[in-house]
């Protein structure tokens, strides 16, 4: 393996990492395209070709569907492949998937049929590029420098999610849903070139031992956190979280037009106004976690995630709207404390040769429930309406933290360093954590 460049400066942290700074700007770039994309797909949809309440729902289950499909095989298979050409490629894919929409349209050829193909491409792209992105991040830099790393990442991906819907809003309104989507085929082209600028050669993942069939090495990453005690009650809490998060957000640009009577330069600022917090929680995720402790920490973001939620079908005309920024505000402060604390910990807590099934493992889960609950959204709002699906996705939502109690976490302060032998049950009171590590031996932000 190629050894480890020197850390950077103290002082300078991670901006004097050139490669990371590289990678950094790909998830930048990309994360804007995609959350314009969130919001202009949708629009399409509704205004290009009049979807119903069901229709706009399906695409956004088609856009998680492949976690379900060959979640479980793309860990695998990103365990045995250099992470870096895999990431690429997907970016690519995207961008070729996203600009044949637009051109359709100019064809007059434009069906929901092709931005439901174009939904699950997209998303099949997403789940090997995330796996492939999870395993690669711990691969370029130290373990002391992983939770700055996340914390840097999770910041701008949160900012993408005001700037991306802002920019889908406002382009939306001014030349079009469709011409949005051309800036997201242009981005996912931004991070591929990003990415092929890393100076650092990954060598192609060692496999020691005799070789193993794929099923068997699938087996090892759901064993592996059907068994950890904190790998598991988190798993089932961000399967649990996202069937009330992408729930209503898979029909919340209906309701926001339909229900609210947004312009969709409006809607695209108040999605936008509802991820602010998001950009606050992943700069104070890793500051928390020192103060409080990691587990505490996650244990606190939990209830911003779930009760704050309720706001949202609070939503209506004039001064009413101001619910929903409020309640998107703390969900999405809760949110990002929560994956910047829980991304680092899945990150260095298993053994770096299942790290890539441990980490799709837990997304099957967690993914594998949201075209479920997009599909559920969409059902609820087709008999019911849309306001009665966003209140009962929200109400869903506001009941998850109980989850994370039912575990070892909430016995703790810090999250463990490593898995526990089997005959500890709970770690002395000089027991290392991944937080205390990293801040040991690096800057966080």
């Amino acid at each position: 393996m190629t050894a480890l460049a020197p850390a950077p400066p103290r002082r300078a942290g991670l901006l004097r990492h050139r490669d990371f700074r590289l990678l950094w700007a790909a998830q930048t770039v990309s994360g804007i395209g995609s959350n314009v994309t969130a919001v202009a797909l949708p629009l399409v949809a509704v205004a290009v070709l009049d979807a119903s309440t069901f229709q706009v729902a399906v695409l956004t289950a088609a856009a998680w569907l492949p976690w379900l499909l060959v979640g479980l095989p793309a860990g695998a298979w990103v365990d045995r492949l250099p992470r870096r050409p895999v990431m690429i490629t997907c970016d690519l894919a995207s961008a070729l998937l996203f600009l044949s929409v637009p051109a359709a349209a100019a064809a007059d050829l434009l069906s929901i049929g092709q931005l439901l193909v174009v939904a699950l491409g997209a998303g099949l792209s997403r789940v090997f590029f995330e796996t492939a992105d999870q395993v690669y991040l711990p691969f370029l830099l130290r373990p002391a420098q992983v939770p700055e790393g996340n914390a840097k990442l999770q910041s701008t991906q949160t900012a993408s999610y005001v700037v991306g819907p802002s920019l889908a809003g406002l382009i939306a309104q001014a030349v079009g849903a469709v011409a949005a989507l051309l800036l997201d085929a242009l981005t996912f082209l931004v991070s591929a070139v990003c990415l092929a600028r890393i100076h650092r050669t990954e060598p192609r993942p060692s496999r020691s031992g005799p070789a193993r069939s794929l099923r068997r090495e699938i087996v090892d990453g759901v064993r592996f956190v059907a068994r950890d005690p904190y790998l598991r009650v988190m798993t089932l809490f961000g399967a649990a979280s996202n069937i009330g998060l992408v729930g209503y957000q898979a029909v919340l640009v209906l309701f926001l037009v339909r229900e609210v009577r947004l312009a969709p330069g409006a809607v695209g600022l108040l999605v936008a106004a509802m991820s602010l917090g998001g950009i606050a929680g992943a700069l104070l995720a890793t500051a928390a976690g020192r103060r409080f402790g990691s587990a505490r920490a996650m244990l606190l973001a939990a209830v911003f995630t779930g009760p704050p939620a309720l706001l949202i079908p609070l939503a209506g005309p004039g001064p009413a709207v101001l619910w929903p920024a409020l309640g998107g505000v703390l969900v999405s402060l809760g949110v990002a404390v929560g994956n910047v604390l829980k991304g680092s910990f899945r990150q260095t807590y298993p053994p770096r040769e299942l790290l890539g099934r441990v980490t799709v493992s837990m997304q099957l889960l967690n993914y594998g429930t949201i075209p479920l609950a997009a599909l559920l959204a969409g059902a609820l709002g087709t008999v019911f309406g849309v306001r009665v699906a966003v209140l009962a996705m929200t109400g869903w939502l506001a009941l998850t933290p109980l989850i994370l109690l039912v575990g070892p976490v909430r016995h703790r302060r810090d999250l463990p360093a490593a898995p526990e032998p089997p005959e500890r049950t709970r770690p002395g009171p000089a027991a290392r954590t991944a937080v205390d590590a990293s801040a040991a031996g690096g800057t966080v932000s």
